[in-house]
């Protein structure tokens, strides 16, 4: 499908006879995008048996969490997303940063679970995926194809994942517990930055028979879930930590860029609260801040390029962190020697800091992010800003060895854990941060066209649609209609069952 073919009716009857009779017999049944924006309005009869169903499994009860609203066991719902207040103490900045925790998604541990299914399935209820044949091709730089992969495997399909070959080990460990063949991991060449790479291969790919290739940089139903489920429970983050003070504004939603879809909720809270997007990169490959290119260990965010679904005529600010900050400060933030530093020297209260495995790095990046938005902006104590920790510490557990030896010296005592705050988290300033005004997005926008159009083969009319308002906002009658052909492709496998 091309990029802006998305489907508004069923497209193939018989494809979809078929998934009806498939899910029929596997007893699956899809959430549309409205319940898991909401999942109070979730049928109250599938809690016996979702409690049942572990968070892990390869279970299609699973489908149900994949929602911000799960409890801190990943099982139970909550009324308000996990997340995380930082205080004063800990970011230095009067302004409170509330952090949204995509650990507590299932399966994967990160939200990147999310886009995964927001972008199969308005296919397969269209009838454009079978999913009895076809096979899911997710290139990722990490989470999105641990998600695809998960989905895929629920829903009785075949995936394949692609990702750089220097991702962490924990990434690839999973990958090689959850795939149905080894061979459906490829490994692309390089890290974090390769992103073209991965291209590469997906173009590859995409001319061997039955491999749909599902570019979560391109697909705008990555946007779109995002817009719709993400923004919507980073808006009752928002007035939960409203209610509790008082009142407050939204001043800011702060997210790396990665593949665009994570930002795609800024539109959501940029409509609803009046906040600004703020767009992160990796200082080292400064491509949004100065048109620039390099390497970076900032696991999840990718760079080099402005994705196809990125609306950066909505964003309002630009924010470079550098990976030394996020290496480092994951080391204080994941050992006991770092922990204890801040909770002696900079006063951070215990609960916190048990809380700071909740994390990731590019979570920390995220933190880093909305600590300079905040000083830039001038933020005070009524200004929050919201953004996200895509998943936790878990999956950067074998990166501390490699941190402490390449970029502490090779030790890693108190004197050290008191340097990395203090040039990395008390030192996080105003540099590096541009905000955008006509010109600078329109050049962000026209950055764009050597990927999509030059690389990838986009038509030019296609890209340059994007430029208008109108277009997004055009994008967003999809999802109730999705939502209809979810519910009916349901009715039918509920038929089909009877």
């Amino acid at each position: 499908m091309p990029p802006h073919d998305l489907p508004t009716d069923i497209v193939d009857d018989e494809v979809r006879r078929r998934t009806v009779q498939r899910f029929a017999a596997q007893g699956i049944r899809l959430p549309t995008f409205a319940e898991l924006a909401d999942p109070a309005t979730l049928a109250g009869s599938l809690d016996p048996w979702i409690g049942r169903v572990g968070p892990d499994d390869p279970h299609a009860l699973n489908l149900y969490r994949v929602h911000w609203f799960n409890g801190p066991d990943r099982r139970a719902r909550v009324a308000v997303p996990g997340h995380l207040v930082l205080p004063t103490a800990l970011t230095g900045v009067r302004a409170p940063i509330l952090v949204a925790l995509g650990e507590r998604f299932p399966m994967i541990g990160a939200h990147k679970v999310l886009a995964a299914y927001g972008c199969l399935v308005p296919r397969l209820v269209a009838g454009v995926f079978d999913p009895g044949r076809h096979r899911a091709v997710w290139p990722s730089t990490g989470n999105y194809c641990r998600g695809g992969v998960a989905i895929s495997r629920i829903l009785g399909c075949r995936g394949v994942a692609v990702l750089p070959e220097g991702m962490s080990r924990e990434r690839f460990a999973w990958l090689e517990h959850w795939v149905a063949d080894p061979a459906d991991i490829i490994r692309t060449p390089g890290t974090e930055s390769n992103v073209k790479e991965i291209y590469d291969k997906c173009k590859e790919l995409a001319a061997l028979p039955d491999h749909v290739i599902l570019n979560q940089f391109a697909e705008f139903a990555n946007h779109l879930v995002h817009w719709r489920v993400t923004g919507a429970a980073l808006g009752h983050v928002f007035a939960a930590w409203a209610a509790e003070h008082g009142g407050g504004r939204l001043a800011a939603f702060v997210s790396a860029t990665g593949s665009a879809g994570t930002i795609a909720a800024g539109d959501w809270l940029k409509d609803h609260f009046g906040a600004r997007t703020v767009a992160v990169e990796a200082l080292e490959c400064p491509t949004l801040l100065r048109n620039g290119y390099g390497a970076h260990n900032i696991q999840g965010i990718g760079d080099k390029h402005v994705p196809l679904i990125h609306n950066v005529m909505d964003t309002d600010l630009v924010v470079g962190v550098s990976d030394a900050a996020t290496d480092s400060l994951h080391a204080v933030f994941q050992s006991e020697v770092g922990r204890t530093y801040l909770a002696e020297r900079r006063g951070v209260a215990p609960a916190l800091l048990g809380s700071l495995a909740s994390i990731g790095i590019s979570g920390i990046c995220n933190v880093l992010a909305a600590i300079k938005t905040a000083r830039y902006l001038d933020l005070g104590p009524e200004d929050a800003v919201v953004t996200v920790a895509t998943d936790g510490a878990a999956m950067y557990g074998s990166e501390i060895p490699r941190i402490v030896r390449e970029r502490l010296g090779g030790r890693f005592d108190t004197v050290t854990a008191a340097e990395v705050v203090g040039q990395h988290l008390a030192g996080a300033g105003v540099d590096h941060v541009t905000e955008l005004d006509k010109p600078g997005r329109d050049r962000l926008f026209n950055l764009g066209y050597f990927t999509w159009v030059e690389q990838q083969g986009v038509a030019l009319a296609d890209f340059e649609v994007r430029r208008q308002r109108a277009f997004w906002l055009g994008l967003r009658a999809l999802v109730p209609i999705w939502d209809e052909l979810i519910e009916g492709l349901n009715a039918e496998v509920a038929a089909c069952r009877a």
